[in-house]
């Protein structure tokens, strides 16, 4: 089956608007069929058993006008003047209302004499009697067809009506769906749209309220960890100041290790609520990111021992270059962290489609698959202990990923086997 099949079907099957319409057909199915047979049953068991005997008088009545031997002129005056159609056969005469009557006559009424009465005559004759009304010899052998077919189109076309009509009335659940994805991305700059005045309305308009409560708790969240991150910046640089008047000792350079940790940490936490306004937070500028590379490994990781396979002719990007800087930091910061005593690490760029990628791999032990889905969570740490000689606080891998989601791009993280992969992609503005 093709594979763009497989996701419409599974669609169908949960799709609730589709549930509905096929509730609807097989609701309307059961009606007809009870209707029918019950108006079978009725008939059968009621108006036959006065029906018969006065056709069968009246049929008696034909007869005798007809005459014994028949009469031509007289059975074709009653077909003219009512809606019969007349067949006789016998040593003497055979005639039929019909001229068709004989090549059709096996084919529509064989053994089937509920409406075509007989009577046989004492010379011999045989009178038969149809309703001309029940079937038309002059209509296309073909109309039986094309009312089935035309039946069928009919049964589409109402049951695509009833299925626009049940999306159009679940249309405001697309809405919801939208909003509430925008919602849990984090942004509340759209809310649901109410169509209608209805339970899907109202319930639009309370997640709507739902989602005004949960950003202006967040918005209060962010300014008072922007509030207390700047507070604390005062203090903890005259502590710092103070610290480097203490004489030289382990207590010293213990303290100004703390008091760095802090500051970083600071840092950190402001830079990620900065850019928890996406990309309206970066100040871009054109950037050759083969250049940003060595420039970094140039200057910050001068003397370190970091492998490079750099793509020649690169798209220029618009770029933050202090972030991305940053970005590209703290990932060679991991790696050469937990490349220690094995190979160094790479960093390589490419062109994978409509995007320019960053690929730094480390050979380090590497993580499990139940950790990899954490690493990019604030103050998420593999380490339970959490012990100093790890470094860091669990904000770095956050920090990238936020920074490279601000820039329309993505940060995954694999298990390489042995060590763990970055790769930073950053799509090429059109």
């Amino acid at each position: 089956m093709n594979a763009g099949v497989e996701p419409r079907i599974r669609r169908w099957r949960r799709s609730l608007g589709a549930r509905l319409v096929g509730l609807f057909l097989l609701l309307a199915l059961g009606m007809v069929v009870t209707f029918v047979i019950g108006m079978q049953s009725a008939l059968r068991f009621g108006w036959q058993d006065y029906a018969r005997p006065l056709v069968s008088d009246y049929v008696d009545t034909l007869t005798a006008q007809i005459g014994t031997p028949p009469d031509v002129a007289r059975a074709e005056a009653l077909t003219v003047r009512l809606p019969l159609r007349i067949r006789i056969e016998g040593p003497v005469v055979n005639w039929s209302s019909d001229p068709r009557d004989d090549a059709r006559r096996e084919r529509h009424h064989a053994g089937s004499d509920t409406w075509r009465p007989v009577r046989t005559l004492a010379d011999g004759h045989r009178i038969s009697f149809g309703l001309a009304s029940i079937v038309r010899y002059d209509a296309p052998e073909d109309r039986p067809r094309l009312i089935g077919w035309a039946t069928l189109a009919m049964l589409l076309l109402l049951t695509t009506l009833a299925y626009r009509r049940v999306r159009r009335l679940l249309r405001p659940l697309d809405d919801i769906r939208a909003g509430a994805l925008r919602y849990g991305a984090g942004d509340f700059s759209q809310p649901i749209t109410a169509r209608r005045n209805d339970e899907l309305g109202e319930l639009a308009s309370q997640i709507n309220g739902m989602a005004d409560g949960l950003h202006g708790m967040l918005d209060a969240k962010r300014q008072l960890l922007l509030a207390i991150s700047h507070e604390l910046r005062s203090p903890l640089t005259r502590a710092r100041l103070n610290a480097e008047l203490v004489e030289d000792s382990e207590a010293r350079d213990a303290l100004l290790h703390d008091l760095s940790e802090m500051r970083e940490l600071i840092t950190d936490l402001l830079e990620s609520e900065r850019l928890a306004a996406g990309h309206a937070a970066l100040l871009t500028e054109p950037t050759e990111l083969n250049a940003l590379v060595r420039e970094l490994l140039e200057t910050t990781f001068d003397g370190q021992t970091i492998e490079s396979a750099l793509t020649a002719s690169l798209p220029t990007l618009p770029l933050d270059r202090t972030r991305i800087r940053l970005l590209l930091r703290n990932l060679l910061d991991n790696a050469l962290r937990h490349s220690a005593g094995t190979a160094a690490p790479l960093v390589q760029t490419s062109m994978r489609g409509n995007a320019v990628c960053v690929t730094i791999r480390d050979h380090g032990p590497g993580v499990t698959d139940a950790e990899l889905a954490h690493l990019t969570e604030a103050f998420y740490r593999t380490d339970s202990a959490r012990l100093r000689s790890t470094g860091g606080v669990g904000l770095g891998l956050h920090l990238c990923a936020l920074i490279a989601r601000a820039h329309g791009g993505q940060l995954v993280l694999r298990n390489a086997r042995p060590g763990l992969e970055a790769e930073l992609s950053l799509p090429i503005s059109s």
